[in-house]
């Protein structure tokens, strides 16, 4: 895998927006958790909330111009997903965002 600086976060937003399942928290601590504003957490308390596959956090249009809410104190799995990565590419290619 090659990680590329080519993928500009801010005018994609696919990874956020990809899968309700994957903004789950893992590792994160109770503290790290507590930061997180409460009408971003899902209900179970597993992971971020979500408004069918977009995390609430994310504010903009995938593909256009987008930001994250909480973006300073994001989950881990957030953090994980770097530009370019395997994740990345998967939730590019759902949104038609990478380029042939």
């Amino acid at each position: 895998m090659t990680l590329s600086n080519d993928f500009d976060c801010q005018s994609c937003g696919a990874c956020c927006s990809f899968s309700a399942d994957w903004p789950r928290f893992s590792m994160e601590s109770e503290a790290a958790l507590d930061l997180l504003p409460a009408r971003f957490v899902a209900a179970d308390e597993g992971g971020m909330r979500c408004e069918g596959s977009r995390c609430s956090a994310l504010s903009g249009q995938v593909g256009v111009g987008t930001s994250c809410m909480v973006y300073d104190i994001r989950p881990d799995v957030c953090r994980e997903c770097l530009p370019g990565d395997d994740a990345c590419l998967i939730a590019r290619d759902a949104f038609a965002l990478n380029s042939a």
